[in-house]
């Protein structure tokens, strides 16, 4: 059976999000620039092993995030600093702090690997959330493919707005000229461009549950193949965005 077959579903869902979700496995299981595609796999996972942690849910109910030690439930080699990123940014990401990355940085987890693993781990958590929120078995993870990371980091970057670095908001020239357009963009599309693939596997999902790139800031009426228009999108959105507690 394809991948992401809806045909049984007793929903009519649109062709174009089965194919973005084809495109995001086969992206996730390729070598990325600072994780292996077995690596990127294996962060995959953790993704779902995060949202029935029981450490994490015991976690969550501190009143700090760093004064608990204990044991994920976990099904991987991944270094346990990733792991516990993974988990975080799962469960509790409203609490990760500078001084959490930068530690995680200070000790052999980058700040390069750190970005790449925040865009899988939102990339395979809104897959998920598809699959959950219309009672869908989740699909299963791709294989990974062979090879090594590319070692890419982008000549130009600053950390200025967020924990992380960015490519300024006029930076996306040369290789990156494609994440957007240098006289109009949003810190929401900066955020992974330290890794500028976590971005471009990000505009797939984006794009399909969400809006294209090039309508996002300037098409406020009827989008595409959509059954509801940009007002009713954002009304949506706001209102998830409310429950998740995410305040940008």
């Amino acid at each position: 059976m394809q991948a992401f077959d809806f045909s049984d579903s007793e929903y009519d869902i649109r062709e174009d999000l089965p194919e973005a979700y084809r495109e995001t496995w086969r992206r996730i299981a390729a070598p990325g620039s600072w994780w292996t595609g077995a690596e990127r796999v294996a962060i995959a996972q953790e993704t779902r092993n995060a949202v029935s942690c029981k450490f994490c849910q015991e976690r969550k109910k501190t009143l700090s995030p760093y004064g608990m030690s204990g044991s994920h439930d976990c099904a991987s080699l991944l270094p346990e600093r990733a792991i516990d990123a993974v988990h975080r940014i799962i469960t509790d990401q409203g609490r990760i702090t500078q001084a959490y990355i930068d530690d995680n940085a200070a000790h052999n987890m980058s700040e390069e690997q750190y970005v790449e693993l925040l865009g899988i781990c939102v990339v395979v958590f809104s897959v998920d959330e598809f699959h959950r929120g219309l009672g869908l078995a989740l699909e299963p993870l791709p294989k990974p493919k062979p090879g090594e990371p590319t070692g890419y980091r982008p000549a130009h970057t600053t950390r200025e707005t967020g924990f992380v670095s960015m490519i300024p908001a006029a930076g996306a020239t040369g290789e990156e000229s494609d994440l957007w357009d240098p006289k109009r963009t949003a810190n929401v599309l900066r955020a992974l461009s330290l890794v500028p693939d976590a971005v471009r596997d990000w505009f797939v999902v984006h794009e399909a549950q969400y809006i294209a790139l090039e309508d996002m800031m300037v098409n406020y009426g009827a989008i595409g193949n959509r059954p509801i228009n940009r007002m009713q999108t954002e009304l949506v959105a706001s209102r998830v965005s409310a429950v998740n507690e995410c305040f940008y």
